[in-house]
């Protein structure tokens, strides 16, 4: 895994290799961050990571100044690398946190101004996530959320979308909730 860019930037890890998770390629990462950063100024605001995976996101989230970056990843080999990680880098900002999205999702009362969503592509739930996020206590005017997905999800007629990207198989929706 590779840290792309700002404090933490061209810093790698060696991922595990009984890792489960899929994730987001460096292209698809380094593209939509370059879009994320004409859209929101990362210093100090908060953000969420949903389906962390090996953490690549958060750590992104993280490098580029955000204030706090909570993350959620199920799998414990996962969830244990991110820990490992935060430690290596001495990133306090992060906050990761072991347990199901879904049930997150339903109680977490805190808002965040960016909140990522990349869940497998395979799973059954996925073209539920964007509204299960949009209609959560997590969103106020200004969240900005993105949800990467296959290209078999269209979220366009959906409330609040604001554009598509493709980087190759990788494909994601933005979202702005407006007041």
């Amino acid at each position: 895994m590779r840290i792309i860019r700002g404090q933490y930037g061209r810093r790698r890890f060696d991922v595990p290799t009984n890792i489960t998770a899929r994730p987001t390629t460096d292209m698809a990462r380094e593209n939509i961050f370059n879009v994320l950063e004409n859209l929101i100024d990362f210093e100090g605001v908060t953000a969420l990571d949903l389906f962390a995976g090996t953490g690549a996101v958060t750590f992104e989230f993280a490098s580029r100044g955000c204030s706090q970056v909570v993350c959620v990843e199920k799998a414990k080999t996962q969830y244990e690398f991110i820990r490992k990680v935060k430690g290596q880098l001495n990133a306090d900002m992060v906050t990761p946190v072991r347990g199901d999205v879904f049930r997150f999702i339903a109680s977490c009362q805190q808002q965040f101004d960016v909140i990522f969503a990349d869940p497998p592509y395979d799973l059954p739930e996925l073209p539920q996530i964007p509204e299960l996020i949009m209609n959560s206590a997590m969103v106020k005017p200004g969240t900005l959320i993105i949800i990467e997905h296959s290209r078999a999800n269209d979220f366009s007629s959906l409330p609040h979308f604001k554009q598509h990207r493709a980087y190759g198989k990788v494909n994601f929706s933005i979202f702005s909730i407006e007041s």
